[in-house]
């Protein structure tokens, strides 16, 4: 998502606050050292995990083992919430994406986001692209999922607001 449409929910937001801007919400995606992966079980009830995830070309992505649980979810339902921030009641920018998850297979772009990878943390997250999977320095395989935000929300803290970013409508579609 670039160049979203964001508006503040007064109804949740300080009198004084100003809607949080794209820029920082990004921020805090391309920065998370965690990401919360939320996603529906083949009965209904709600699956999390945490996980590392790459903000690349508007796009959050992730990865996980075939055999997983959210790999497993993901085949019966594709929607997904992911959230970032921090466990502070009264500082900081706590971040929710909602949108529908699908497999990334092309060559191309699975080589930009194991280089991407690569600079999470210290460098430990190392991934080789292999044909439509990632594999990890034991060869075991690592589906990637992309997720284009439906809608990202932003909850400012110290000056609360409620900050919702959705992608601006083109005449394309999108």
């Amino acid at each position: 998502m670039n160049d979203p449409v964001t508006t503040l929910d007064a109804r949740f937001s300080d009198t004084d606050a100003e809607p949080t801007s794209w820029e920082a919400t990004r921020e805090v995606l391309e920065n998370a050292q965690i990401t919360w992966l939320a996603t529906v079980r083949a009965d209904g009830r709600p699956h999390v995990t945490p996980l590392v995830a790459v903000w690349l070309d508007g796009a959050l992505h992730f990865t996980t083992g075939p055999e997983e649980q959210k790999a497993v979810n993901l085949v019966r339902n594709p929607h997904v919430v992911l959230t970032t921030g921090n466990n502070t009641w009264d500082e900081g920018l706590d971040v929710m994406v909602e949108g529908e998850a699908r497999r990334v297979i092309d060559r191309d772009t699975l080589a930009r986001l194991a280089a991407a990878w690569r600079t999470k943390w210290d460098g430990r997250w190392h991934f080789e692209q292999d044909d439509d999977v990632f594999r990890n320095d034991i060869g075991d395989p690592a589906l990637v999922f992309a997720v284009e935000p439906d809608k990202v929300l932003a909850f400012g803290k110290g000056t609360f607001s409620h900050t919702r970013h959705v992608p601006r409508v083109t005449p394309t579609g999108r």
